[in-house]
């Protein structure tokens, strides 16, 4: 289903487009192809003076501040130590008026200051971009939906490390939280608005 509508406050949120994420393998989008549609999202949301926010997922050398609590599988932060600039956002996607978030856990709104960011400039619907699109995009999704924002989701600007965890989020959880579309339309929705 095509996005309908963006409102005159809207702000772009960015998850996780750095160095160490987009190292990783994924699918059904390269990650360049969605680090060339974020960066295309941004000029145009920059251009209309709205804000954007680019949120980035970092650990302690420490592990402390990883989320507590028993998992299968290893989480980030936990185990080997990453590699230096990991969590460096990727070249050419910031720009000195973007908001940086820096999130521990896989959506961008617990422990951080997105909400009070964006309430403060006015801000009544995110358009969500990154990866990976089942763990950091559709938490910050959910998160988004619950705290009342309108949600539109850019689903061919991001990707997960699992098609099939894509297409999941895509069919079935992203309808029920707001919009989807593809970064062609919403940059003629903000054309069209401005």
């Amino acid at each position: 289903m095509p996005v309908t509508a963006l409102d005159p406050n809207s702000a772009l949120v960015v998850i996780d487009l750095q160095q160490g994420v987009l190292a990783a393998p994924t699918a059904p989008y390269p990650a360049a192809e969605v680090l060339g549609r974020a960066v295309e999202l941004a000029g145009a949301f920059r251009a209309a003076k709205l804000p954007v926010v680019l949120v980035r997922v970092s650990f302690a050398a420490d592990g402390g501040d990883v989320p507590p609590g028993r998992t299968e599988q290893q989480r980030g932060g936990r185990g080997p130590a990453r590699p230096e600039g990991w969590d460096r956002l990727a070249a050419g996607l910031a720009e000195p008026s973007d908001l940086v978030v820096t999130k521990h856990n896989w959506g961008a709104f617990h422990g951080t200051d997105l909400d009070v960011q964006l309430r403060r400039r006015g801000v009544t619907q995110v358009v969500l971009a990154g990866i990976a699109t089942s763990i950091g995009v559709e938490s910050t999704a959910r998160a988004a939906h619950e705290h009342g924002y309108h949600v539109t989701l850019a689903v061919d600007a991001m990707t997960d490390l699992d098609a099939e965890a894509h297409r999941t989020s895509v069919r079935w959880i992203f309808p029920r939280l707001g919009e989807t579309g593809s970064t062609a339309e919403v940059l003629a929705l903000l054309a069209a608005t401005r």
